[in-house]
């Protein structure tokens, strides 16, 4: 049954993590219609996170490795700057952009988990998250990789710092960010989840400890690796389904989704 559980949970994080309807504003909806403690382990959280961490990684692998190529080589190799210095200022607005999140996080996350943890909230948060996907359904800029600016990085990190509010979509939010500064539709794509990589790892490294230690640890390994195995594959697949809907302009699909889930929350929870 443990085993059984944890697929149908990492199936659950891998679908809904690269799509822009929040992964965690699902598992707290889960959490309230089935009142079970089995979608309360926060340390497979953390073990399905990096599922589709791995899967995002493997994804973007070639860029990924190539920009931090280019970052260190601008570093330590003056006569080769000038040819990395696209790539390295790429690097410098992905830290820009994940700073505001990262302080509003560490100085609010109490009282966001104690204010907001509400299943209304969570109704309202797929409301904004439909609305901002609405509103930038036939947006398509122009803007590549070299052409973001400064400025444009601030922007999309201070978009980003409300999606650690509880159903608002990290992915959604930083796509629409990127569009509304006028970059393309693939390069929106590329820095949103890009951006994913520093967020990410930087909740895994905050809860690894706990997972360490865990005594059960030994008796649920084989579930929590079948688990993650499953938020792997299913983000892979779920990843390159979204990067269709986004190339063909169809993020508004997602935005009936949240509507629909939130009218959901209202009548069942009312």
């Amino acid at each position: 049954m443990d085993l059984f559980i944890y697929i149908v949970l990492g199936v659950i994080q891998g679908f809904t993590e690269p799509l822009p309807i929040s992964s965690s504003g699902h598992i707290f909806l889960f959490k309230n219609i089935f009142n079970t403690n089995m979608f309360n382990d926060l340390n497979f959280e953390i073990v399905a996170n990096f599922g589709s961490f791995l899967a995002i990684l493997f994804i973007f692998r070639k860029e990924v490795i190539d920009l931090v190529k280019a970052f260190f080589t601008y570093i330590f190799n003056k006569k080769k700057r000038n040819d990395n210095k696209v790539k390295f200022k790429y690097c410098w607005y992905l830290i820009v952009s994940t700073i505001p999140v990262g302080i509003v996080g560490f100085i609010f996350k109490d009282v966001i988990e104690d204010k907001l943890q509400n299943i209304k909230f969570l109704g309202l948060a797929f409301l904004i998250t439909a609305l901002m996907l609405f509103l930038i359904k036939n947006k398509n800029g122009v803007k590549e990789d070299k052409d973001i600016t400064l400025k444009d990085a601030i922007i999309v990190g201070l978009l980003q710092m409300i999606t650690i509010m509880p159903g608002i979509s990290r992915s959604g939010t930083v796509l629409v960010a990127c569009l509304l500064v006028g970059m393309s539709r693939k390069t929106a794509l590329k820095y949103t989840f890009i951006l994913y990589f520093p967020i990410s790892l930087a909740t895994m490294l905050l809860g690894v400890n706990d997972l360490i230690t865990m005594g059960s640890l030994s008796t649920l390994f084989v579930p929590y690796l079948a688990g993650l195995v499953a938020a792997f594959i299913v983000t892979y697949f779920t990843y390159k389904w979204l990067s269709e809907i986004v190339q063909k302009g169809k993020l508004w699909k997602f935005a009936i989704y949240c509507v629909c889930l939130a009218l959901f929350i209202f009548i069942y929870f009312r």
